[in-house]
């Protein structure tokens, strides 16, 4: 099936999934504080009528995974147990990193807490927002979404081309390895994760000498570190373009955005 079918297809599934129920009812949704940047992005497409606050890291324009006007349309918290039992949620969206302290005292108060995983690929990425979506009761508006995230990768996907070996170089020369979001979207869009091709894991580093003396075909500046910054990748400049770190943390309505960037940077090489 050709691109454009593709997405003629997913268009209609939008306009299905954007049809209201034959009886015209809705459950009752859980209200829902999320201490997670990733999923605040998601809550907040989803179910925002449901969302009574967002992360704090969510107002900062250089942590945010959504706009920052769109995220203060929400209140925010710190993650404090305090703020939260004052904004008394059904339920606490955190990470897997929730400090142990915090988790405790929410489930001494009765408050039920979801903790949402690291995502490692496209598909966990949309079981990302199918869950939440599902905690939500917005089942509905989780397909939307997944059906704009499909659409968006089938118009990054290059037509019949080599991939490109791409470096993902962020803050202190750190790398993402294979098992991760940013690989998948390398390999949708038509690039190889270069770090991962050398045996690299998540977290690794490449410094600079190795960068110079062996280069990739693209290098995508996520971070502006030392490394980034140094006089000498000037001699890479051509290979070099800038690539919004924010782009490599969180799953959701971001892959669209990434996606997009990926493909502008793709079809720039053919240029």
């Amino acid at each position: 099936m050709r691109r454009g079918a593709h997405i003629a297809v997913l268009v209609s599934m939008l306009a299905a999934a954007c049809a209201p129920a034959p009886d015209g009812t809705a459950a009752k949704a859980p209200r829902i504080v999320s201490l997670n940047p990733c999923a605040d992005a998601i809550l907040a497409e989803v179910a925002p009528d449901h969302l009574l606050a967002v992360s704090h890291y969510s107002y900062d324009p250089a942590s945010s995974s959504m706009g920052v006007a769109q995220a203060m349309r929400f209140a925010a918290t710190s993650g404090s147990a305090e703020e939260i039992a004052k904004l008394d949620p059904d339920i606490v969206v955190a990470a897997t990193f929730l400090p142990p302290a915090t988790e405790r005292a929410l489930a001494a108060m009765g408050y039920r807490v979801v903790k949402t995983g690291s995502i490692a690929s496209l598909d966990d990425a949309l079981q990302q927002v199918r869950d939440l979506a599902d905690l939500a009761g917005e089942q509905e508006a989780g397909e939307r979404l997944v059906v704009q995230i499909e659409a968006s990768l089938i118009a990054a996907r290059p037509l019949e081309q080599e991939p490109v070996s791409a470096l993902v170089w962020q803050a202190g020369g750190l790398v993402p390895g294979e098992q991760t979001l940013v690989s998948d979207l390398l390999r949708h869009t038509g690039f190889t994760n270069f770090s991962a091709g050398r045996g690299l894991g998540q977290g690794a580093v490449v410094p600079l000498e190795d960068v110079l003396a062996d280069p990739p075909q693209v290098i995508l500046n996520a971070g502006n570190g030392r490394m980034q910054n140094h006089p000498a990748l000037g001699k890479l400049a051509d290979r070099t373009t800038e690539f919004d770190t924010r782009l490599t943390w969180c799953g959701g309505p971001t892959i669209i955005a990434a996606a997009a960037r990926l493909s502008e940077i793709r079809d720039g090489l053919t240029r």
